[in-house]
């Protein structure tokens, strides 16, 4: 476990970025949470202000000897729209921003690389706004935000949004799927 990395991610609602990455070979751990900020702690009352500056994200610790970081990159990249600034589908607001939060370089330079593959293809026809910035604040969501979409898979969001990308990763992504 010494080689486990910490990266995390933001990509609209937590619930449904962390119901992928839970189905993914090699992450080892999914945790939803909020990150970089203005304010000194982050709860989820505060972040649906929109003012914290806080994103909901999902850390995960992974072992890349399982799964690389452009790998999980990938996904990222299939299962969100990345060119919608502070929007995902129905929800918007900053804490929706799409966004890589790297806390090692070679995670930076992985995640500059795709972009700029990426953008060089015009892969999505609109340009990518993700930010890319290292991990500078974190907390976790509550606890009952924690494996959201396993406890609640017929919860009406669950259904209509995280079922479909859940399984859409499984399609394109069939050889990372546990």
């Amino acid at each position: 476990m010494n080689s486990s990395q910490t990266l995390v991610l933001g990509g609209g609602c937590f619930w449904c970025t962390e119901s992928v990455f839970k189905a993914v070979r090699g992450v080892l751990d999914v945790e939803s949470g909020y990150c970089n900020g203005l304010t000194p702690v982050a709860n989820y009352e505060l972040v649906c202000t929109g003012r914290s500056g806080y994103a909901e994200v999902v850390k995960l610790l992974y072992d890349p000897e399982q799964v690389s970081t452009r790998d999980l990159l990938e996904i990222f990249f299939v299962i969100h729209d990345p060119t919608t600034l502070n929007r995902q589908g129905h929800d918007v607001g900053t804490q929706y921003r799409s966004g890589i939060y790297f806390t090692q370089d070679d995670q930076r330079e992985v995640a500059q690389a795709l972009m700029d593959e990426l953008s060089a293809q015009d892969a999505f026809g609109a340009p990518i706004v993700t930010e890319l910035l290292p991990l500078e604040k974190y907390f976790a969501a509550e606890d009952y935000h924690q494996d959201f979409f396993e406890r609640n898979p017929t919860q009406g969001y669950c259904m209509a949004v995280a079922a479909p990308k859940v399984a859409k990763f499984r399609k394109t992504f069939a050889r990372l799927a546990r």
